[in-house]
């Protein structure tokens, strides 16, 4: 059989699954090209499933049709931005049922990958699955020197299914752009683009392991969240071996209970590892939900969170890293023109957006929420609100950004399900303030710029030229062409603040870098806590100047 004949084939099943759920009828069909129109004639609709809703017929079709789907799905159901509320919802619920496949094989990839035979790495290896889904499956097995372990092994002959699956939803994604009436909006495409970076992400063990083991690093000795090991030496591209852990599920509330977990320390703790992971660490767990997390009970007052399968995890760049901090506090405050002027700030929403009317439209999302008795508070909800109202003004948000919305809707509703009565605002709030406070202190700040210090002195040279370069266009009035308008007033205030700024900036870059070399190196005279007094004076001015040139 020919590859083009197998291709159709392929095409033909998926279409007569999505006709048999009618899921067409998400699409305008007066828009498909003709041939598919006829199609919708030949394939029978299932009468049965017409009264179903539409997010839970899309759920199934995904399910029928396969783990690759299946995954896509579950990846898909984060972008709540793109998607409607019901669609999403059902989404959510997708779970991998796959059936296993042979132990044998899993032997037979594991041996290949490590270059020798089961029995000289394991003392002994079951070749009976403990879990299976739709990218690996996990055997136990014991070490050599007595330590229990899990093997997770990439099944077979899946990053070619992928590649091929991938490659179908690419076409359909092209041609869903052109019929969807919302497709120019949504980027089929460009969502199944992501899919693909991270699902084939997932097929790298070795990525998995150093996700897991910088998690490991973060929360050594932390009594919140414990990762289990990895064994680096046994880790492959497709074979990760780690420490087995066990514990109680997170979701089996009534087994918690029975063993005398104290439920409201154990919410409070979900909360404080979330902010931990984002705004300490800028690295978090991006899959977190109960089938992921167990308990361990061995002290029920003093509960611990424990964490698996770390294929998926994700940090944020450094600007947007400070801006969703800064929109967190402000949002915690009520503060609703900061948060309208931080979106605008960070280029999430378009610089000529009206900073009245987005903030307007901000305070109708706060107000309703905040209105609410404490415990019925969602930051998460709060947040995904915020973002589905800023796209009336071209709201623009990387994943990342997406997928820390959703992980907080995962630990909230987590938090929620051991303590109904949790109050999520008075446990955040403080938990957000001490971390950015330990963040930023001076020992932090001080480190930070010794690591760049280097990469500055290697630009100094170029600095006086890209200032001379800036006073030139300033000077003749190149800068002010973008903004000018017929209002001779207003360009003159324009004129003057735009050479306000750029003295700004000149006088706060000629004292940040002595003031960050001073620093750096420690030179005296005076000292305060061990660094230069002068050269932290110099630092603090000069980054004030350029945070005001910049205002």
């Amino acid at each position: 059989m020919t590859s083009s004949l197998r291709q159709f084939l392929r095409v033909w099943h998926i279409g007569v699954i999505l006709r048999r759920y009618r899921l067409d009828e998400l699409l305008n069909a007066g828009s498909l090209p003709a041939p598919m129109r006829g199609l919708r004639f030949l394939i029978p609709a299932g009468k049965e499933l017409a009264n179903l809703p539409r997010g839970e017929r899309l759920r199934l079709a995904l399910q029928e049709l396969g783990p690759v789907y299946v995954k896509f799905g579950q990846i898909l159901s984060t972008r709540r931005d793109l998607l409607p509320q019901d669609i999403a919802d059902e989404l959510a619920l997708l779970q991998d049922h796959v059936p296993p496949f042979p132990g044998e094989q899993a032997r037979d990839i594991i041996e290949e990958a490590l270059g020798q035979p089961v029995s000289e790495v394991f003392a002994s290896f079951d070749t009976t699955p403990l879990a299976s889904a739709s990218i690996a499956q996990v055997h136990p097995a014991t070490l050599h020197d007595g330590r229990e372990a899990v093997v997770k092994v990439v099944r077979p002959g899946i990053g070619k299914q992928l590649r091929k699956d991938i490659d179908l939803l690419k076409t359909v994604a092209k041609l869903a752009e052109k019929v969807m009436q919302s497709g120019a909006r949504i980027q089929p495409l460009k969502v199944v683009c992501e899919f693909e970076t991270v699902v084939f992400d997932e097929l790298d063990m070795q990525r998995e392991a150093a996700n897991a083991s910088i998690l490991r690093r973060n929360f050594k000795g932390s009594s919140d969240l414990y990762i289990p090991e990895v064994y680096w030496q046994w880790c492959k591209h497709k074979v990760m071996v780690m420490e087995r852990v066990s514990g109680l599920q997170v979701g089996d509330i009534e087994v918690l209970r029975k063993h005398g977990v104290n439920l409201k320390k154990l919410a409070r703790r979900g909360v404080r590892v979330f902010y931990t992971q984002v705004f300490r660490d800028n690295l978090f767990h991006a899959d977190l939900h109960p089938g992921n997390i167990l308990v361990d009970a061995t002290n029920p007052d003093d509960p611990t969170y424990i964490a698996m399968d770390f294929g998926i995890v994700a940090s944020l760049s450094t600007e947007d890293l400070y801006y969703i901090a800064e929109n967190f506090k402000a949002l915690f405050n009520q503060n609703y023109r900061r948060v309208a002027q931080l979106h605008i700030d960070a280029g999430w929403v378009p610089k000529e957006t009206r900073l009245d009317e987005f903030e307007a439209a901000v305070r109708s999302v706060g107000e309703p929420n905040f209105t609410r008795p404490l415990n019925e508070v969602s930051f998460g909800k709060v947040l995904f609100d915020l973002f589905h109202v800023a796209h009336r003004f071209q709201l623009t948000l990387q994943p990342q950004l997406l997928m820390l919305q959703k992980t907080l809707l995962n630990v909230e509703g987590l938090a929620r399900q051991l303590d109904p009565e949790l109050d999520i605002w008075g446990v955040a709030k403080p938990e957000l303030e001490t971390i950015l406070r330990e963040r930023h202190n001076i020992e932090n700040v001080s480190q930070e710029l010794r690591e760049r210090l280097p990469g500055w002195l290697s630009q100094a040279p170029e600095i006086p030229g890209l200032v001379h370069d800036f006073l030139l266009k300033a000077n003749s009035g190149e800068l002010l062409a973008r903004t000018a308008t017929a209002d001779d007033a207003r360009a003159k205030r324009e004129r003057l603040d735009s050479h306000r700024k750029t003295l700004q900036a000149m006088v706060g870059g000629s004292l940040t870098i002595p003031g960050a070399i001073l620093t750096a190196l420690e030179t005296g005279p005076w000292f305060l806590w061990g660094y230069s007094t002068i050269g932290v004076l110099l630092l603090v001015t000069g980054a004030w100047q350029l945070f005001k040139s910049l205002k």
